[in-house]
């Protein structure tokens, strides 16, 4: 239970403290500012507490948004101020000032609130003012602004602009006008049911397993039945999101949940459609487009990842190439096709569901990986230009993020301590160019044959120039991606060359637990909660260990001993990442993490 704390004499007629009860608000009443510290000291130290101005009229929605909003520890708007647990001492604070200056007389409970929120912003206190828009938030002084007031909140409908700001700003265009049309009326029948966005996220997850397992069945009827029930999940993984934009259910979990079952979604499905082709009537073997199109995917969500972070509070000036974005942004219908031929989550799991029920997995296949490598040309040469025409100021931050997303292992740690001089520039360049000479060795020498062991050692010692100085260069952004893709790849093409049956799904096994760490990494980054242990790190041996691994092993081992050594080392890093994973954000959200709800790109 919630506290607000109503300043002054209450209003005959005004229908505040039943709408701060709706909120789940204990309201209780001061009469000046000495009774609003002697109240608030007794409000218990976990508890939410509000105070509100007693003439305040407006809508409840902006009370709403004013007052319960989880992500922030402080907010205001006109005629009120919420603040949770971690703000409650400069709270407490800015009450006793404002009852030591008035003396205890009665009139100062006159804009109260207000002044609360003068001194917490004089503070230093980093005060949250929601946009309200059409929404009416007032402290009227007398009877005709009252009534003025109160008009103003007549005629606006606040169900109707809750239900319009239930759906996120900036998404694609099959979600915008094919799904955000009805799933908010969804989210508002779970709302008043009771349900939370994780339950409807977990109900997307199993929707979405169980359309991987009727694509596994590998019959036309499970095909079709697996495209509706992609459409399904992806139903409900927007109804999740407006419901927690709708009722403001932000949680930590929450924005973990939804974040990392996307990609589980989606990847289960790759794997549901590859054993459906082998099982269907040609027994077709796509293993190996499945884990091409996870592979390509995951590298351009960490190109994504990279780039944001490395510009998350960079200073620079605009460079040509935002400013024709900009330009071309002002042309309203070249701003979904660009959305569109990017390939958003909602493009590519609608595009993925017709085609899987239309047609067979190696088309669907087919299509995903030529629409997807399209995509990631466009984006990645958008930024690369970015990137080179302007001259970018990145912070410390920025540099920390890039190097813990390349997800260095102790291999590069020991090599940095005698090549840090040596591999102190380009190193996008560096990276680069020891990714091309590990894929390629794998892809052109024999299987078993040495070779690619010489050149993985290359890469290996090429490694520690993401740890040699901080990556702040203007291209040092793909550091990450680039690593991402030299050891995908190389997993990729060395089990394809193993020909035995099992190898590419113990393959497909064993990237989906590593890329799960490098989308792990990025969630937690995002929520200021740094990157994972070090001992998580090094014992997975960082992407220059796993790669110099697997390659060896293909050198010793036998066709069949190499797909149960993937298979082994698949399940080993799954354990680590997937338990330390699991009880960090449990943790974190038991422990009251502060809330988040990343909006973010339209993955």
């Amino acid at each position: 239970m919630s506290t607000a704390i109503l300043t002054g004499q209450p209003v005959p007629g005004s229908s505040l403290e039943g709408d701060l009860r709706s909120l789940g608000f204990d309201v209780r009443f001061a009469h000046d500012a000495g009774d609003a510290g002697t109240l608030l000291a007794a409000v218990p130290a976990d508890q939410r507490v509000a105070v509100v101005d007693a003439r305040f009229v407006g809508h409840v929605h902006a009370l709403r948004l004013g007052l319960t909003d989880p992500r922030f520890p402080v907010a205001a708007l006109p005629g009120a101020v919420s603040v949770q647990p971690a703000a409650r001492r400069a709270l407490t604070g800015a009450v006793a000032r404002e009852s030591s200056t008035a003396g205890g007389l009665a009139i100062a409970t006159e804009n109260l609130a207000d002044r609360i929120t003068t001194a917490l912003d004089a503070d230093g206190v980093d005060v949250h003012r929601p946009e309200l828009g059409t929404l009416v938030a007032a402290v009227p002084t007398d009877p005709q602004e009252r009534n003025e007031a109160r008009q103003a909140v007549s005629a606006v409908d606040d169900e109707a602009v809750r239900l319009r700001s239930a759906v996120k700003a900036r998404d694609g265009f099959f979600t915008t006008y094919c799904i955000s049309p009805y799933s908010r009326y969804i989210a508002r029948w779970c709302a008043r049911r009771g349900l939370t966005p994780n339950q409807v996220t977990t109900a997307s997850l199993l929707t979405a397993l169980i359309a991987a397992g009727c694509a596994a069945t590998g019959t036309r009827a499970g095909f079709v039945a697996a495209g509706l029930l992609l459409l399904f999940s992806f139903v409900l993984d927007c109804t999740d999101g407006q419901l927690a934009r709708y009722s403001l259910q932000y949680s930590t979990l929450g924005a973990w949940l939804d974040a990392t079952f996307d990609r589980a979604k989606e990847y289960a499905y790759y794997a549901g459609l590859a054993l459906g082709a082998a099982r269907g009537g040609g027994s077709d073997d796509v293993w190996a487009l499945a884990l091409g199109a996870m592979v390509l995917q995951t590298c351009r969500h960490v190109v994504d990842f990279s780039f944001n972070e490395a510009n998350h509070d960079a200073t620079a000036n605009t460079s040509p190439t935002a400013a024709l974005s900009d330009r071309l942004d002002s042309v309203g219908w070249t701003v979904w096709l660009r959305r569109m031929i990017v390939l958003p989550i909602g493009e590519r799991w609608a595009m993925i569901a017709v085609l899987t029920a239309l047609t067979t997995p190696r088309i669907t296949f087919y299509a995903l990986l030529i629409g997807c490598a399209f995509a990631a040309t466009y984006t990645t040469a958008g930024r690369v230009l970015r990137s080179l025409t302007r001259r970018a100021q990145r912070t410390d931050r920025a540099a920390k993020a890039l190097a813990d997303l390349t997800d260095s292992g102790p291999l590069a740690e020991l090599l940095t301590r005698f090549t840090r001089g040596a591999l102190s520039r380009g190193p996008a360049y560096v990276a680069l160019l020891a990714g091309v000479l590990v894929v390629l060795g794998a892809a052109l020498a024999p299987y078993g044959s040495w070779w690619p062991v010489l050149l993985a050692v290359i890469y290996v010692l090429l490694s520690p120039v993401a740890l040699a100085r901080p990556l702040k260069g203007a291209l040092d952004w793909l550091v990450p991606p680039i690593y991402r893709a030299a050891e995908y790849g190389t997993v990729l093409v060395l089990a394809a060359k193993a020909e035995v049956n099992g190898a590419l799904p113990a393959a497909f096994g064993l990237v989906a637990a590593v890329a799960y760490h490098h989308y792990d990494t990025v969630y937690r980054i995002r929520g200021n909660a740094g990157a994972p242990p070090h001992w998580l790190v090094r014992a997975i041996g960082g992407h220059e260990g796993r790669t110099l691994l697997v390659v060896v092993l293909a050198a010793l081992l036998t066709v069949v001993q190499f797909k149960v050594a993937l298979t082994a080392l698949a399940v080993a890093v799954a354990l680590l990442v997937l338990t330390e994973s699991i009880r960090f954000w449990v943790t974190a959200h038991l422990g009251g993490a502060p809330a988040v709800h990343d909006e973010g790109e339209p993955a």
